[in-house]
C-alpha cells in the first residue's frame, strides 16, 4: 500500500482498501486479478487528476514525499552494469554523492547523483544528502573522467529548490 498525502486520502484510501480486500478474498483468481487491475488503473487516474489540479502547497508536499524516487532508484532502473566509484583521491568518500560508470541503452555513461537516504540510519550516513567538500571533489573527478573518455554525463540533483 502506498503512503498517501493528506489531500489524496479521501479519494484514494477507499480504493486501496478495496484492492487489499480483493487480494485477501478467495474465489476466481482471474476475476479477482482483473478487478484489482481495474481498481489500480482507477487509482492512477485519480492521482493524476488530483495532481493536475494541485495547489502550490500540495505540489510542495508531493516533492517532499518520503517514498519518491531518489538517485539510486533512478540509477538502478536506467543504468545497467553500474559500478560506483568512491573517494575524491584527496581525503575521503562522501556517501551523499553517488558517482559511477555504467551503460544507458547500451552506451557507456558517467553518472553523478545526490542521495539523501530512506531511513534514519541511512540519512545520517549520507548526511541527509548534503555534500561535503570531498563529495564535490568526487563529482569533479567524475566530470573529468567523463570529459577524458568523452562519455555523456547524467546527473541526478535532489536539492530543495533546485
Amino acid at each position: 500500500m502506498i503512503q498517501l498525502l493528506e489531500f489524496e486520502r479521501a479519494e484514494i484510501e477507499p480504493l486501496e482498501a478495496e484492492i487489499e480486500a480483493l487480494r485477501r478474498s478467495e474465489g476466481d483468481a482471474g476475476e479477482i486479478l482483473k478487478r484489482v487491475r481495474d481498481l489500480e488503473k482507477r487509482v492512477q487516474r485519480k492521482l493524476k487528476k488530483l495532481h493536475a489540479g494541485a495547489t502550490p502547497w500540495q505540489v510542495c508536499q508531493v516533492a517532499r514525499h518520503p517514498q519518491r524516487p531518489q538517485a539510486l532508484d533512478y540509477i538502478g532502473a536506467l543504468i545497467s552494469e553500474f559500478t560506483e566509484l568512491h573517494g575524491d583521491r584527496m581525503y575521503a568518500d562522501d556517501p551523499a554523492v553517488v558517482c559511477g560508470l555504467g551503460r544507458f541503452g547500451g552506451d557507456p555513461v558517467a553518472v553523478i547523483g545526490q542521495q539523501k537516504g530512506r531511513d534514519t540510519a541511512e540519512k545520517l550516513r549520507r548526511n541527509f544528502g548534503m555534500a561535503n567538500p570531498e563529495g564535490y571533489r568526487k563529482a569533479l573527478r567524475m566530470m573529468g573522467l567523463a570529459g577524458r573518455f568523452r562519455l555523456p554525463l547524467l546527473t541526478f540533483v535532489d536539492t530543495p529548490g533546485a
